[in-house]
C-alpha cells in the first residue's frame, strides 16, 4: 500500500449528500476477486449512458476534471452496503483522498485499509470548496496528512482536520492489517523458533 504523506491534486466537486456505495461501485460488478479494475466502473449510473457513452453532465466527464484525484462530497458520503469495493474504485480510478462533512462508519474504515485518506471538514468549509471546484475546472487542494491540513494555492481555503493517531500512522507508513503484522517479523520468527514441535515452548536446559 502506497503511503499518503502529502498530496496535492485537482478537486471533483460531487455536490450531493447521502452518495451510497451502490452509487460509487455498483453490484453488477462486484464480482471481480482483485482489488484492481474497479475504476472503470465508478459512479458508473451517473457517468454512462447505458449504450456506454458518456453522460456529458456529469462532473467527471467535464473538461478539467478527468485527472481529478481529490473528491469532495456532501455529507454522509460511503452510506449502504458495506462493500470495500467502494474504496477500491476510487481509489483504481485516481482519487487518493475524499472530502465530506461525515462519512459513513464502514466506508471510513475501509478506506483506510485501503491508503484512502478520508478527510472531515466542517459543513461551511466543504460547501466553499465544492463552489470554488464547480467555478473552476482543475481547481486544486494539498493535503498533508503530516500536518493535518488542507488548504488551496491562494490560501483562500485553509482547514486542519483530525484523525486517529493509530490511522495516521498507518496511511503516513502506507501500512494495512497485514503490513502491520510484518513490522513484527522478528518477534514473530524469534518467538516460532521457540516453539516446540508438539507445541508449548521450548525450554533451555539448566
Amino acid at each position: 500500500m502506497d503511503p499518503f504523506v502529502k498530496h496535492e491534486g485537482v478537486v471533483a466537486p460531487i455536490n450531493r449528500v447521502n452518495v451510497d456505495t451502490d452509487q460509487i461501485i455498483p453490484k453488477q460488478f462486484l464480482k471481480r476477486i482483485e482489488r484492481t479494475g474497479f475504476g472503470q466502473f465508478l459512479f458508473n449510473d451517473w457517468r454512462f449512458n447505458e449504450d456506454g457513452s458518456n453522460k456529458p453532465d456529469f462532473i467527471l466527464n467535464k473538461p478539467g476534471y478527468e485527472s481529478a484525484s481529490v473528491l469532495v462530497a456532501g455529507r454522509n458520503f460511503g452510506s449502504g452496503s458495506s462493500r470495500e469495493h467502494a474504496p477500491w474504485a476510487l481509489q483504481d480510478y485516481g482519487f487518493r483522498c475524499v472530502i465530506a462533512p461525515s462519512f459513513a462508519d464502514i466506508f471510513f474504515n475501509n478506506c483506510f485499509q485501503n491508503g484512502l485518506l478520508p478527510v472531515v471538514l466542517p459543513e461551511d468549509v466543504v460547501e466553499r470548496i465544492l463552489e470554488k471546484a464547480e467555478a473552476s475546472p482543475g481547481y486544486t487542494l494539498n493535503v498533508d496528512l503530516d500536518g493535518q491540513r488542507v488548504w488551496d494555492n491562494d490560501e483562500e481555503i485553509s482547514a486542519t482536520f483530525e484523525i486517529e493517531a493509530f490511522r495516521r500512522y498507518l496511511l503516513l507508513n502506507g501500512l494495512d492489517d497485514i503490513g502491520l503484522t510484518l513490522e513484527q517479523d522478528d518477534a514473530i520468527a524469534s518467538f516460532e523458533a521457540g516453539r516446540s514441535p508438539h507445541g508449548g515452548t521450548l525450554t533451555v536446559g539448566r
